[in-house]
């Protein structure tokens, strides 16, 4: 039996010692399966945080971010109602007439408001005057009539007559209001990183139900304003808390479309408002139409509505339950898009607060100055936005009509969303970024150079325009700080950034409350920021079609693209080593 085709057989299948080991080697298959499954796990969150969200499954992704869209249409009546709320239409002292004499004559032109200084004068709407032999004037005793053919005929200034020496209190009401969404997006969007999204979500949602009740049955002015600052904090809160579980349950395909939707459910919202306010014609109702659908959004409490955001419970110190959840993922995959993820937020832990190292924050440069720069545009472009919609009536003193400005505000925002659908997945956030403040900043150089020589349509043109880049830039602001900000930090991100957008809107009450004095000097300071921030956002990273980032590690990777062609450069203003060789 030991012949010679023995050996021809044994070195004819030479070339093939390939199958023998092969067949040792289908058990090492098995031992490489669950350790596969849970390599990328710890080393790695950026991927995993992906897997996770695919791991829902396409129609439970929608059927989430539908949910996360849909309050901004009853956010929008909370946190852009203060133009109706705070209108203070014409008037002037009421004559009753059982007491007056016919020769008693109020002489303060019908319903005609007092011009602004530079123009001719007429008499103020705040005296009373009498006109038999001598011309006399006195003080308002009896109240005030108004004329109100725009917006609310019943408003919190003709309620409680907030005119002549009471109106120093609308603008104390809109800075407190402003002040307000600022303490809730810095309170609450911190509170959204310790916390998780979904506590703090239906916390913000509870508050706002229960300001906004309190509101709409305030008694007087004083306590308005207390319960208006509380609402404004707990709706920004709501808003912000949306938006970011909203990217977060988002693939890196669908995050510019899911945003882009939002932001045109606000818009709609802005124009329901201005229907709304039309059929309720009082502010008390205007703001409980907004509160009440809020009470239907508790519902996201209960478990399984609503999930918590699974990028943050990647960092919620659970790793026996990511372990769990990535094998039954892998070896099922209707129970992945089904079960596991349901289990895996509805089961309470004691520690769900993700671990920040304080030391490591504040050495990540990287990350401070992508904040400081996004945080720098945005209080630019929402301050620099008050000044386009006021132009008209604050150099020329020919103020157009409320609906039309406030629609060619709320209009030129939709505008801006539809022209960052279009174009920013093209050609990328930076760049659209870097477009929009600069067609802010000429828009506001022309303006503000060649208003002696520019017609009413010219300046009209060149308003609308400087609203919708100014709008264009302050939504893309907070998109590119949401998709470069660390999970473990986007709460806090989004609400800095969103906080100085409100410390520059803090300029138009404070302007009215010094009666528009200054205000060629404060568009010129405007403009000037808004040419040095087209420079800064050349130091920002691009972001598009890119993994969210997770740990504080994973943010510091994010850096600017190189300025040429070369894969290094040296810019010497805040500039960072460059990894990628």
């Amino acid at each position: 039996m030991m012949t010679t085709p023995d050996s021809p057989p044994l070195v004819s299948p030479s070339p093939c010692p390939a199958p023998p080991p092969s067949l040792p080697s289908s058990p090492v298959p098995s031992s490489p399966a669950p350790s596969s499954s849970s390599l990328p796990l710890p080393p790695s969150f950026p991927p995993t945080g992906e897997l996770m969200v695919l791991a829902l499954g396409r129609k439970k992704q929608r059927v989430f971010i539908a949910l996360s869209i849909l309050p901004n249409l009853f956010l929008a009546f909370l946190l852009s109602s203060d133009p109706l709320i705070v209108l203070s239409p014409p008037h002037h002292c009421h004559l009753p007439g059982t007491t007056l004499s016919p020769e008693v004559l109020n002489a303060s032109l019908p319903w005609e408001k007092k011009p602004r200084p530079g123009n001719s004068w007429s008499l103020s709407q705040c005296k009373q005057y009498f006109n038999s032999s001598h011309l006399a004037v006195v003080d308002c005793d009896a109240g005030w009539d108004y004329n109100v053919t725009e917006g609310l005929k019943n408003n919190i200034v003709t309620e409680w007559d907030l005119v002549c020496a009471q109106y120093w209190l609308v603008p104390v009401e809109e800075v407190c209001f402003i002040l307000g969404i600022l303490i809730g997006c810095l309170g609450l969007g911190y509170a959204a990183d310790r916390l998780g999204r979904s506590r703090t979500l239906l916390t913000s949602l509870t508050l706002s139900v229960v300001f906004g009740v309190l509101l709409c049955v305030s008694p007087n002015p004083y306590i308005f304003v207390i319960m208006r600052f509380c609402l404004a904090a707990a709706s920004a809160g709501v808003y912000l808390i949306l938006y970011i579980t909203r990217l977060e349950l988002c693939d890196p395909s669908l995050r510019l479309v899911a945003t882009v939707l939002a932001g045109l459910m606000t818009v709609s919202g802005e124009l329901l408002l201005l229907g709304v306010a039309l059929g309720f014609q009082s502010w008390r109702g205007l703001l409980g139409a907004g509160t009440a659908p809020l009470t239907l959004f508790l519902s996201y409490g209960i478990p399984g509505v609503f999930p918590e955001s699974p990028r943050w419970l990647l960092l919620s110190e659970r790793s026996g339950d990511m372990n769990s959840f990535s094998e039954r993922r892998n070896s099922n995959r209707e129970l992945r898009d089904d079960e596991s993820f349901t289990e895996l937020e509805s089961e309470p832990a004691p520690s769900m607060r993700p671990h920040l190292s304080f030391p490591e924050l504040f050495h990540s440069r990287n990350i401070w100055k992508n904040l400081c720069v996004l945080g720098f545009t945005s209080f630019i472009s929402h301050g620099i936005s008050h000044c386009y919609s006021s132009f008209r009536s604050d150099v020329r003193g020919n103020a157009p009509s409320f609906y039309w400005m406030y629609l060619l505000a709320v209009c030129a925002g939709g505008g801006a969303w539809l022209l960052l659908w279009v174009t920013v997945d093209r050609c990328g956030r930076r760049g659209i970024l870097l477009l929009s403040m600069t067609m802010t900043g000429l828009a506001s150089l022309i303006l503000l150079g060649l208003m002696e020589y520019l017609s009413e349509a010219a300046i009209t043109v060149f308003s609308v325009l400087g609203l919708f880049s100014s709008q264009a830039a302050a939504s893309l602001c907070i998109l590119l700080t949401a998709e470069i900000m660390p999970t473990i930090i986007r709460g806090s991100g989004v609400g800095v950034v969103l906080a100085l957008g409100s410390v520059g809107r803090l300029s138009s009450p404070l302007m009215d409350l010094r009666n528009h004095y200054g205000y060629f000097l404060h568009h010129v300071i405007y403009s000037s920021l808004a040419l040095l921030a087209v420079l800064s956002i050349l130091l920002l990273p691009e972001s598009k079609r890119k993994p969210l980032p997770q740990t504080l590690a994973d943010g510091e990777q994010y850096r600017r693209p190189p300025l040429g062609r070369r894969r290094r450069d040296n810019v010497p203003l805040l500039a960072t080593p460059n990894t990628e060789s």
